[in-house]
């Protein structure tokens, strides 16, 4: 079976266990439990989770994103991450992934847009578009140079309406992780070559609660 590793924040828990049952007859699907936070945590820590899937240099997809956590901006005194340090640390996973997976095909996910007016004011967190697509044409510009695919979450969600958010940050809703699951396994699908099989929504979505409990 080919082996496949989801690595990203609280956009790729809405989708890596539905990712998991797509693919749970044609791969093994590992993703951390946690939260993978910011650019410079998953540099950190991915060498642990590489080990924790024990996968070895056998890995056949890295799905990865990184860049909610660090355009955040806490008591409007900018980005936590400066876009610069962002890049450079976008840069070293690039070179991280690469070496410990050296056979994989390695598919980017771009950061997906917020609710800005859903956010209560004044407001100690705080997300805006403008941060998060310039986040995006940065970390897309460098891991395109490193030969990675790009799986553009962002212009997937952008024109949707707020109806498809669960909050002012996150798509847990059930026709947005269909939407989400499906081009994730999709792109997913076309680099490995793994047949996908549907998947029941039913079971992880009540007619009562849309939302997704995470």
């Amino acid at each position: 079976m080919k082996k496949i590793m989801l690595i990203g924040d609280s956009i790729r828990q809405g989708y890596d266990k539905f990712t998991k049952i797509a693919f749970e007859n044609s791969a093994e699907v590992y993703f951390p439990k946690e939260n993978c936070r910011f650019a410079q945590y998953v540099l950190r820590t991915f060498s642990d989770w590489h080990a924790e899937s024990k996968f070895g240099e056998d890995v056949d997809c890295v799905h990865w994103n990184a860049g909610l956590w660090d355009c955040l901006v806490m008591f409007e005194d900018g980005c936590l991450t400066p876009i610069d340090v962002y890049a450079q640390f976008i840069d070293r996973v690039c070179k991280r992934i690469r070496l410990l997976c050296p056979k994989a095909k390695i598919i980017f996910a771009t950061s997906t847009p917020v609710i800005e007016s859903g956010y209560p004011k004044p407001c100690k967190f705080m997300r805006y578009n403008k941060d998060v697509e310039a986040y995006n044409a940065v970390a897309v510009d460098i891991v395109k140079k490193h030969g990675f695919e790009v799986n553009d979450l962002y212009a997937l969600l952008k024109d949707l309406p707020e109806s498809y958010h669960s909050d002012m940050t996150h798509f847990y809703t059930r026709e947005a992780t269909d939407l989400i699951t499906g081009q994730v396994v999709k792109y997913i699908s076309d680099a490995t070559g793994c047949e996908a099989s549907s998947i029941n929504y039913d079971d992880f979505f009540s007619k009562k609660e849309d939302a997704i409990g995470i």
